[in-house]
């Protein structure tokens, strides 16, 4: 039977990062998602800069449309493990 090993963490991603990765890998451009979530594509690209906050608000309007939880994209580098 095989063995698994749990993965090691290899890199650290920002939130801005967690954001443009999620978005690339539905396919969308910023200007896409812009559309479908009413949120400026400039304010998008700053996010994903970390220029500026996520914020909650934007967190889960994102999320929604990116199909995902929103505490996916604010705590990219959560470890329950050390926070427990």
């Amino acid at each position: 039977m095989n063995e698994y090993h749990l993965a090691t963490k290899t890199i650290d991603v920002s939130v801005g990062e967690s954001v443009r990765i999620i978005r690339e890998l539905q396919e969308l451009s910023q200007n896409e998602l812009a559309k479908l979530t009413g949120i400026p594509q400039s304010t998008l690209s700053a996010i994903e800069h970390d220029k500026i906050n996520l914020g909650i608000e934007r967190a889960k309007i994102l999320a929604k449309a990116l199909k995902c939880h929103p505490a996916v994209l604010v705590f990219p580098g959560w470890n329950v493990e050390i926070a427990a």
